[in-house]
């Protein structure tokens, strides 16, 4: 279905979640809205113009609701019988004119074509509102990955709340706040956004929002508010109110607390509804499988063997050493091997320096020398198993710091690795927050089914939980 006309109303969400409200330092109690105007639709994407004098264009990839019938004050249950369908949209906005109107936006987000949607309707006779994906890529890289299980506020309270003081009317469209990952782009830059149903039959897509952005050459004149900015219009539109670029991110003792009370698979589970599927480091053994590992990632890189490479490269103070000697309190080392087993990549001696260090763990998917003694340190090691030869049998130690791969995931300096029984999973830096946020709730949901299955509960309807299961759920939560 791609029938996507120009609508009578479009009602933006300024901030909707939990990612979002996390990069941006405050959660609101209740939605907050303002309007665009129909002018800025472009249906099905096509170019965006930059105005001329301008620098921070942001995107902000959503899901917008289509309304299919004429409502007026209806319940949040009801809201979303209201909504027809859901397609992909963009909420470009321009920080340099932010200030000209506070927040009602009408400049800085209601230029022409600054509304991008489609292309394809997905009607909601095919979906579950709670079980909906967004995604945006800039330039062919994700950017933006989150999920309705990470909203605030429910499509259907939208509908309602809007609906108590206006009339919703056909074709109308809600656009439902973006998560985190927001950020300025520039001419020549392609911005891809989609909306799907990964789990759903069929998985429904509304298909790839595609919009180029160019340059405009028109100045503004002298008889309005021109396009102004500071350093905090400038660290917002990249995304954090401090600085501009990625917010800078620590591992605190109560995240590492918070990650040490769920697992692996939950972690695992809240990373998949966020379109993250590879992010688990397989086939390796923990000499201590009991203690977690929790960490910030260090790398090292080690090449298949070539004999003068190693005589320039793996003798002396190497990148081997280097690396075991960098490690800090609270790191990991991950360590790239090829899946090689072939000969040892950590013996004794470097394992029990990374331990006097105080780092967290050592991850290999290659061999280690001295397992046995290595297996009786404090640190655990995760590793392919045990093997006597020295290193040059197989490797040269190459580089450190850089992008690796370890038992076939992608593993990058500053991410973070959680290790139990289960295994080894990455998490990006900037979802940490949120998803051991959203793994403590799915664990205490899990809880309370585990008790109703032992007390005799059929798992139909209970797992997971229709709407009356989550309404007992909230009530078991508050005698907590």
């Amino acid at each position: 279905m791609s029938d996507i006309s120009i609508p009578g109303k479009i009602i933006a969400v300024h901030l909707n979640y939990r990612s979002r409200a996390a990069q941006r330092g405050r959660t609101p109690a209740t939605p907050s809205y303002f309007l665009k105007p129909s002018s800025s639709v472009a249906a099905t994407g096509g170019t965006l113009e930059r105005p001329a004098g301008t620098e921070l264009l942001a995107f902000e990839g959503e899901i917008a609701l289509i309304i299919g019938r004429s409502t007026r004050r209806v319940s949040p249950e009801e809201g979303w019988a209201a909504v027809s369908g859901v397609t992909a949209s963009n909420d470009f906005g321009l920080y340099d004119l932010r200030a000209a109107d506070k927040g009602s936006n009408v400049r800085s987000k209601g230029g022409d074509g600054f509304t991008p949607v489609g292309p394809n309707i997905v009607p909601t006779t095919a979906i579950d509102p709670q079980a909906l994906r967004v995604r945006t890529w800039v330039n062919g890289e994700l950017v933006q990955s989150d999920t309705t299980d990470g909203l605030l506020f429910p499509f259907g309270q939208l509908v309602a709340d809007l609906s108590q003081l206006m009339t919703l009317e056909p074709g109308d469209l809600i656009l439902t706040g973006t998560p985190a990952g927001s950020s300025v782009v520039a001419p020549g830059d392609i911005v891809e956004v989609e909306v799907d149903a990964p789990t759903a039959p069929g998985s429904p897509t509304s298909g790839r929002l595609v919009t180029h952005i160019t340059e405009g050459t028109t100045p503004f004149g002298d008889f309005g508010t021109k396009p102004a900015v500071d350093e905090l219009q400038r660290a917002e539109a990249f995304g954090t109110a401090a600085e501009p670029g990625p917010a800078p991110f620590e591992l605190t003792d109560e995240l590492r607390t918070l990650l040490t009370s769920v697992s692996t698979a939950t972690l695992s589970s809240q990373l998949r509804k966020r379109g993250l599927n590879n992010v688990s480091i397989d086939g390796l053994h923990s000499t201590r499988p009991g203690t977690p590992l929790i960490g910030r990632a260090k790398t090292l890189r080690y090449i298949p063997n070539r004999e003068d490479l190693f005589e320039s490269h793996g003798g002396g103070y190497n990148a081997q050493k280097r690396a075991f000697d960098a490690l800090g309190a609270g790191e990991v080392l991950v360590i790239e091997a090829r899946g090689e087993r072939g000969s040892g990549t950590v013996g004794d001696v470097l394992a029990l320096r990374a331990q006097v260090n105080g780092a967290a763990g050592i991850v290999t998917d290659g061999g280690v020398r001295d397992l046995a003694i290595v297996a009786a340190l404090d640190i655990p090691t995760y590793h392919a198993g045990g093997h006597p030869a020295v290193l040059g049998r197989r490797h040269v130690p190459w580089d450190t710091d850089i992008t690796v791969a370890c038992g076939g995931a992608a593993v990058q300096p500053g991410d973070v690795i959680v290790g139990d029984a289960d295994g080894l999973i990455v998490i990006p830096p900037a979802l940490v927050a949120s998803v051991v946020a959203d793994a403590i709730e799915q664990e205490q949901e899990e809880e309370f089914i585990a008790e109703r299955v032992a007390d005799g509960e059929k798992i139909d309807g209970l797992f997971p939980m229709d709407a009356e299961w989550k309404e007992r759920y909230r009530a078991w939560l508050t005698q907590r």
